[in-house]
């Protein structure tokens, strides 16, 4: 499938609701698709794209709720999980599909502790004034998971807003899903997660100093600090590098460098026919294909050869 770069960033007018603040009244009745929506993949995409069309038909606005940080790594804050897209890489997703506005609801103690009422009186009610929601079929709410789809049917029922539930995407006998594409890019097999997430996987950062060893080898990289959580698969990728709204071919090393220090987890990415200081500003890498796994090298003239033909893998998977 041709490579599907991320969205622009959304306007600073674009509306991110917030608990400490009351819901504008012009989102009142919104039709409210909820979720964690980790990634935005296809399977989330189908969901609030079916959202906003039925918001469209009545008449409505359309918007998400989702909760940062994500309810396991609040609940499992020593089991570590692999984020697909942080908060603002989530809003910048969803902002592309044309809802009117994303709620994020902060998923701290007092949140959890919600009853499965309380959730539907103080969030889609007061908050949120929810005309319909939408939810997928294993939807659970409220502390200990104490409500479901069909009790969210029935407290729809009474308190006046609808409730549509959604089977989750499958293809090939297989759920499309957050834990699917994690394991993808865990194991290098980039085109397969992206073809889940109807889009290139993504990282957005900003460049910090190295050690600046790259200059002496001729592949001058910019070094970008991931998440400690990222369960990416170290190696070599082809990799598109997004600055100030446009994209530049490159290639990309994420491991410890085994060849040097073997230290912490570093992406190291190689700007083809770029030149300028990118010290400390904001910028996408967007992953576009895997090319082998990290090695370690005997001397520096054979690292440099298997650079130069990383590099000319790495052009032709972006050009292909």
């Amino acid at each position: 499938m041709p490579l599907i770069l991320p969205p622009r960033r959304p306007s600073p007018a674009f509306p991110v609701l917030d608990r400490a603040a009351p819901a504008p009244d012009a989102l009142a009745g919104s039709v409210v698709a909820i979720g964690n929506f980790d990634g935005v993949h296809r399977g989330h995409q189908y969901v609030i794209e079916q959202t906003v069309a039925l918001a469209r038909r009545l008449g409505r606005k359309a918007l998400v709720l989702t909760f940062e940080p994500h309810p396991r790594a609040f609940f499992q804050p020593d089991r570590p999980l692999f984020r697909l897209a942080d908060g603002p890489a989530k809003i910048r997703l969803m902002a592309a599909l044309g809802l009117d506005a994303v709620a994020v609801a902060g998923f701290d103690k007092a949140f959890a502790a919600l009853s499965a009422e309380a959730f539907v009186g103080e969030v889609l009610c007061r908050w949120l004034k929810a005309g319909h929601v939408v939810i997928g079929e294993d939807f659970h709410y409220g502390a200990g998971r104490g409500g479901n789809a069909a009790s969210l049917v029935a407290a729809g029922a009474a308190h006046g807003f609808g409730v549509t539930t959604m089977a989750p995407l499958r293809e090939g006998g297989t759920t499309v899903s957050s834990t699917v594409i994690r394991q993808a890019l865990s194991e290098g097999r980039i085109d397969e997660a992206n073809r889940l997430l109807g889009h290139a996987w993504f990282i957005s950062t900003e460049v910090i100093h190295g050690d600046k060893r790259g200059r002496t080898l001729g592949y001058p990289t910019a070094n970008l600090r991931l998440a400690p959580d990222c369960g990416l698969a170290h190696g070599i990728y082809a990799v598109k590098f997004g600055l100030d709204g446009a994209w530049h071919d490159a290639v990309a090393s994420f491991g410890r460098r085994p060849t040097f220090d073997n230290g912490a987890p570093l992406l190291e990415v190689h700007v083809f026919d770029f030149a300028g200081d990118l010290y400390g500003r904001p910028v996408d890498v967007a992953f576009a294909g895997y090319i082998r796994p990290e090695l370690k090298f005997d001397g520096l003239d054979a690292l440099i050869a298997q650079m130069d033909q990383d590099s000319v893998k790495a052009r032709a998977i972006l050009a292909a």
